[in-house]
């Protein structure tokens, strides 16, 4: 017999501001609901709105407090890191639209780049995707992504325009377990720009990405480039025994 798992209350509380946040419903400077009205509206307990506020005012989303009412204070929502992978889910999960527009999906050989961080040799059969993401229409990130041949030949029966690539991979029984991030920033070169809707040279974030499966073996390398003024990245340390990075990406 499965279970179902229900999400606390106090979380749903959040998410649903978050969302009211991102969706413009909630500009920045507009003061939120009171705990009386949340109270209210989610049948919620003073300790559990209090819970959910507190969330928001950790992420830097809002501010007021000591007796002056909540406001928002800046426009992001932060993606947990379990979900870093996927843009579709995030997006979808902090109630925008995504969307993508597949460029090209091509077996080549692979780059010194890729072929190094895949750890395969160079002109080896790769299989390369470049797709332009959008949020709520608006052109966001070019994602540049090459897979060792035996996963990227999946995508060949896949439309990379009707969603997650991640998820049809792992339908399709590939096991994608960890990855590790570098961002750094990067000027936009010509098919950037283009695609992107900015000047050559604007400045990207960029976020390198090598995907591996539980044995370690890498099944991805990905250049993926954001529009700064669409999306940002915030990491977290916690002390736990060892310091462990979570990464957040918003949208401001």
């Amino acid at each position: 017999m499965v279970k179902s798992v229900t999400q606390p209350l106090h979380h749903r509380v959040a998410d649903s501001l978050r969302g009211r946040i991102s969706r413009g419903q909630l500009t920045v400077g507009a003061a939120l609901p009171s705990e009386a009205q949340l109270c209210e509206e989610f049948g919620a307990s003073r300790g559990t709105v209090r819970q959910a506020l507190a969330a928001l005012r950790n992420e830097g989303l809002i501010g007021g407090g000591q007796g002056k009412p909540p406001v928002v204070r800046h426009a992001a929502v932060a993606q947990p890191f379990e979900t870093f992978l996927s843009f579709t889910r995030w997006a979808r999960e902090m109630g925008r639209e995504p969307g993508q527009r597949t460029v090209e999906v091509a077996r080549r050989g692979a780059s010194q780049v890729a072929a190094d961080v895949l750890g395969v040799d160079e002109g080896s059969p790769v299989v390369e995707v470049l797709r332009l993401r959008l949020l709520d229409g608006i052109p966001t990130m070019l994602e540049r992504s090459s897979f060792i041949e035996p996963v990227g030949r999946l995508l060949f029966d896949f439309d990379p325009d009707g969603g997650s690539i991640y998820a049809h991979l792992l339908d399709r029984g590939i096991d994608l377990r960890a990855a590790r991030h570098t961002i750094d920033a990067i000027g936009a070169n010509e098919t950037d720009a283009e695609l992107l809707s900015i000047a050559v040279g604007a400045p990207l974030l960029r976020e390198r990405r090598r995907a591996t499966d539980a044995t370690g073996a890498r099944v991805e390398y990905a250049d993926d480039r954001y529009r700064p003024d669409l999306v940002t990245f915030t990491i977290d340390n916690v002390q736990a025994g060892r310091v462990s990075p979570h990464i957040l990406k918003e949208t401001p």
